[in-house]
Parts: C-alpha cells; sequence; structure tokens
C-alpha cells in the first residue's frame, strides 16, 4: 500500500488506536461492465429483480429490530424501504440492462448515476448529501448481486469500523461495545454517520479518499480532531497519540462532570446554553450534556424522504413527546424551513435556478398554506405543556410577519373554536438570518417575542458566499467586522424592545466567537449538544469586564484579518485547554 495516512472530514472528536475492519467492502469497489447478449438479458433482469427483493426483506428484517420509540431510526429505515419500492428506480435499472445489454450491477451504477446527477444540481448541503441514503440502497442490492448479505451483526474483537457509508441499519446490527471509532469513504458534516458518531461520542471521520485501499487488520490511529488516519504508526506516534487520547479522556471527564453546572461568570453574568437537534433521539444528549432545553428543533427531517407529508396528528405526537422529555426546560420549535428542492414535486414548482434565494422556509410555507397550518396546529396542540415556543425562519420584512401571524392566528382561532387546548401564551419568534432583518430589528422586535440569530444563513448572505464551495469558503469569516457589527446591532434592539435575544448556529460552538457573544450580554446560545460541556466551561471561567473589552476592541477593527487576532490573543492566552480539542466539535 502505498499511502501512510488518509485524510477526511472530522465529524466527532477523539483519537482511537486499534485495528481495522471493513464493512461491506465491496459495495465500494469498482464495478466492472460486461455486455450481455439477447438470451441474457432475461436471466439478469431476474437476478436484478431477486437483488431488490432480498435487500428489502434484509431491511424489512432489520426494521423490525427497532424498538417503536426511536421514531427517527424507524423513518430513516422506512425512506430506504421506500426507495427499494421505487418503481421508477427498478425500472430505470432493468431498462439499462434491456436497451444497453449489459450486466445488472453496471445497470445499477448507470441508474444510480442518473439519480446523482440529478441531486448534485441542488445547491443545499443537507439535501445534497441525502443521496447517501440512495447510495446506501443501491449497496445492498449490489451486495446481494455479487451474493455478499451484509451481516455486520458482530465483530471479531474491538475494532476501528471502516465503511463506504453507515446507515442507521447498519448501526442497529452493530455490536457497539466491540466498535472504538469508525471511519466512511462518503459522507459529510450533516451526513448520517457523523450523527450517529456524535451521538455515539466515538471518533469518526467520514469522506475519507482512498479508504478501500486499506488491508482489515491492520494498526492505525484514528485523529478524529483532524480527521486523520495513520497507518502502521511509529512508536513516537503511538506514544504521541496515547497521551492525547488520555489528555483528551481527562478533559472530557472534568467537563462532564460539571456540565450541568449553570453558565455563569466569574462575576455573575448568567447566559444559557441550549441545543440544537434535528433527531429526536438526541434529546437524550442534551440531558446528558447539561443542555438547558433546546434552542433550535429542526422540523424539516420528519418531511424528508418520503411520498406523502406527515399529518397533523403523527407532527403533534412528535412535538409533544419531544416538550414532554426535556419539560421544564423549553424547546423552541422552528417551522419548516424547506425548499422546493427537498420534498415531493407536488409541493413545489420544481427545479429553480438558485434556490437558496428561491421558495424556501417561511415563503414555502406561505405557498402551501393548508400543509403550513397542518404544522402550526401540531405546534399549537404540543404547547399545551407550556415549555413550547415557536420561531419562524427567513423572515425579510415587517409585511412579511405580520402575514405570517394572520395565519397563526387564524389557526389559534380556529382550535379554540374547536375546543383543543393550547398555551394562549406560546412566545412566538423568528429567526435573524437575512440583512434585511438585520437593519430593521428594531420594528421587527416590536412583533415578537424573542429573535434567535441564525449565524449560518446571516453570514452566507451578508459575505455573498457559498462555505459549501471551496472556492470561496474561505471568505466564511464569522469575526468579519459586517458580521459582529450585524449580530450586535440586533442584540442592541432586541434588549431595547424589552425581548429575549439567543444566537445558534455554529458561532454559538466557537470558543473564538463566545466571548464576544458575551460581551454582546446575549441572552442564550444554542449548539449541538456534544459542544456543551466546553462552551458551559468557558464561560465559566470568563469575567464579563474582559469579554466586553475584547467586544470593544474587536468591534473597532477594521478587517477581519486584526479580529481574528485579538480574539486568538485572548482565548490562547485564557482557555489554552480547551483550544486543544475544539476543532471538530464546532458545527458546521
Amino acid at each position: 500500500m502505498s499511502k501512510k495516512v488518509f485524510s477526511g472530514i472530522p465529524v466527532s472528536a477523539g483519537i482511537a488506536i486499534g485495528k481495522t475492519y471493513f464493512l461491506n467492502r465491496g459495495s465500494s469497489t469498482s464495478t466492472i461492465r460486461m455486455d450481455i447478449d439477447e438470451g441474457h438479458v432475461h436471466e439478469e433482469k431476474v437476478r436484478l429483480k431477486q437483488a431488490f427483493s432480498l435487500a428489502l426483506a434484509e431491511l424489512v428484517k432489520i426494521r423490525k429490530k427497532i424498538p417503536r420509540e426511536l421514531k427517527e431510526q424507524l423513518a430513516i429505515i422506512d425512506s430506504h424501504i421506500m426507495i427499494l419500492k421505487d418503481k421508477k428506480f427498478q425500472k430505470s435499472t432493468g431498462d439499462y440492462v434491456r436497451k444497453k445489454m449489459i450486466n445488472a450491477e453496471w445497470a445499477l451504477e448507470k441508474a444510480l448515476f442518473d439519480i446523482e446527477t440529478a441531486f448534485s444540481k441542488i445547491e443545499d448541503e443537507y439535501i445534497r448529501e441525502r443521496i447517501q441514503d440512495v447510495r446506501l440502497v443501491a449497496d445492498r442490492v449490489k451486495s446481494q448481486l455479487q451474493g455478499q448479505p451484509s451481516d455486520i451483526s458482530s465483530l471479531p474483537q474491538r475494532m476501528i469500523l471502516l465503511a463506504p457509508d453507515l446507515s442507521p441499519a447498519d448501526t442497529i446490527e452493530l455490536q457497539l461495545d466491540k466498535i472504538m471509532a469508525f471511519a466512511t469513504i462518503s459522507g459529510g458534516k450533516t451526513s448520517h454517520a457523523g450523527i450517529i458518531a456524535r451521538s455515539l461520542q466515538i471518533p469518526a471521520i467520514v469522506g475519507v479518499e482512498g479508504l478501500n485501499d486499506l488491508q482489515d487488520d491492520r494498526l492505525v490511529i484514528l485523529d478524529g480532531f483532524n480527521g486523520k488516519i495513520i497507518v502502521d504508526p511509529e512508536e513516537d506516534e503511538l506514544s504521541h497519540y496515547t497521551e492525547l487520547r488520555y489528555q483528551f479522556g481527562e478533559y472530557q471527564s472534568l467537563v462532564n462532570r460539571n456540565c450541568h453546572l449553570p453558565a455563569e461568570t466569574i462575576d455573575g453574568y448568567k447566559v444559557k446554553v441550549a441545543a440544537n437537534i434535528e433527531l429526536f433521539e438526541e434529546v437524550a444528549a442534551v440531558i446528558d450534556k447539561g443542555g438547558e432545553g433546546i434552542g433550535l428543533y429542526r422540523t424539516e427531517y420528519s418531511f424528508l424522504n418520503r411520498e406523502d407529508m406527515p399529518d397533523e396528528q403523527e407532527l403533534f405526537e412528535e412535538y409533544r413527546d419531544l416538550a414532554s422529555i426535556i419539560y421544564p426546560h423549553k424547546v423552541v420549535i422552528r417551522t419548516l424551513d424547506l425548499g422546493a428542492d427537498k420534498i415531493p414535486i407536488h409541493f413545489g414548482p420544481g427545479r429553480e435556478t438558485n434556490p437558496a434565494l428561491g421558495l424556501r422556509a417561511i415563503r414555502f410555507c406561505r405557498k402551501h398554506p393548508e400543509l403550513f397550518k397542518s404544522q402550526l396546529r401540531a405546534i399549537l396542540r404540543a404547547s399545551v405543556l407550556g415549555n413550547v415556543s415557536i420561531m419562524f425562519p427567513m423572515i425579510s420584512g415587517v409585511q412579511e410577519l405580520l402575514e405570517v401571524k394572520k395565519i397563526f392566528y387564524s389557526v389559534r382561532n380556529e382550535l379554540k373554536s374547536r375546543q383543543i387546548d393550547f398555551d394562549p401564551a406560546m412566545p412566538m419568534g423568528i429567526m435573524i438570518e437575512l440583512p434585511s432583518a438585520v437593519l430593521i430589528a428594531d420594528l421587527l422586535a416590536r412583533e415578537v417575542d424573542f429573535f434567535s440569530i441564525g449565524t449560518n444563513d446571516l453570514i452566507q448572505y451578508s459575505l455573498g458566499i457559498d462555505r459549501t464551495n471551496k472556492f470561496v469558503s474561505y471568505l466564511y469569516q464569522p469575526l468579519h467586522p459586517a458580521i459582529l457589527r450585524s449580530i450586535k446591532h440586533v442584540v442592541d434592539a432586541g434588549h431595547e424592545a424589552g425581548i429575549e435575544v439567543s444566537l445558534c448556529g455554529e458561532v454559538a460552538a466557537d470558543p473564538y466567537c463566545v466571548p464576544i457573544l458575551m460581551g454582546m450580554q446575549i441572552d442564550s446560545i444554542s449548539l449541538n449538544p456534544q459542544g456543551i460541556p466546553g462552551i458551559k466551561r468557558i464561560i465559566r471561567q470568563a469575567t464579563m469586564d474582559e469579554c466586553k473589552e475584547l467586544l470593544k476592541r474587536v468591534i473597532e477593527s477594521d478587517n477581519v484579518q486584526e479580529s481574528n487576532r485579538l480574539v486568538r490573543e485572548m482565548i490562547f492566552t485564557r482557555f489554552p485547554e480547551e483550544l486543544m480539542f475544539y476543532t471538530s466539535l464546532i458545527e458546521e
């Protein structure tokens, strides 16, 4: 093997040292094209049909093992079953066998390529990465065609797992006490594998090129901080990483031991630290990591990977269960932040030239009021517990907000007339993620109970860059003077109007940014659950005086390089231990 070090995207922090075991290696190997004659077309199509049927039976068997309370796991498996049952997918594969006179494996690759091409044109990173679901399904069919059905119910010993990708079905079959870490060929920060790794709290790397070349039973170091796999490490490397693993273990024990303490500065300023989640199963991590509620519940997941939309009762049960488990802490439920490129075509206008600036989020909901009202009814019904807030995304102006509120109040009146209970005092807020909303924050503050600053989109829209585009991602600078001034303007406008201002997104999980947010006197922040203990520890070690002084110096800076220098200077001096381990904990 020519490579000694493999590189990928770190998605879960930590160090693992152990032997490798490759799962479903055949699914990531090159498929060989074989031309067939007319007499073998029927035989090949039958083989293909059987492979689809066997893969489906395999998934149905796995589904029966899933407890009913794991709704998200069930939903993902159901989506994979739906893909397997998709007649268009099967037909297009069979058509390639018949028209191109090729073997079933190559026909499957051709059909998958067509789907991948369609997905590649979608600008949104999250939905673009959902092609992984189709690939995982295709891999199951391919394994059946090759006579290698998935059998991952056990591993020979405690191993570092390697795989083309990991689906929720895979994780159900795995004996987790035998996995110390994993790496996958496919995937990104928002892929299922990344979510799984963070929820299991094991080191993980995704998007590792050439991983299939790594043989089984090789000693490796998996570096979940920097996204590296070191093969056959030298003694000094083993010594270094063994010490780093020990230090990280000690650090985790320290921050987790105190994670339920309040996020309060030395001089008594308190900030609520909540969590951002999209899967119901992440609630356990929120509680375990000391999260003070859920500052952002992304509701899109329930609408993805399915032919029909969830009905009001299904959504109500999901939101009610979430609110019940997190009680007495609060949960902020964001209404649909979907675009027409993310759900079945009959709900949208089809392909848009620029979905990021098109019919998405609140615009999409207003375009489809019945869909929107169904979700509003579900949220209102769940609010009866008294700890639910509602939040509208991508509000661009006062008139738009007033029209949304009109719909909301009409739904409230409908429930009232039907004598259905809800919390009449449920707080209503909006996300501030557009420059237009920043500029009129004082006007918007009169109409809502709270703001939540969505920095991921705000930075992109303000600086005019796509952070997933490798050619311009370097311009994605949270400490850009324009961004800091925008955030401060919103915080000041909100406080002047007497409403709470929170902030979600990767800025809230970035130790370089948190002291500045403190200096602005932000009321609350929300971030990925795994980042909560460390961020709370930083807050508890800081003082408001130093945070305000840092803010003053940074706000006066006229360029991002100077801002970064000032922040690094303060952070490296005050919190060197935290910086050792924060690279891969920052949410992206």
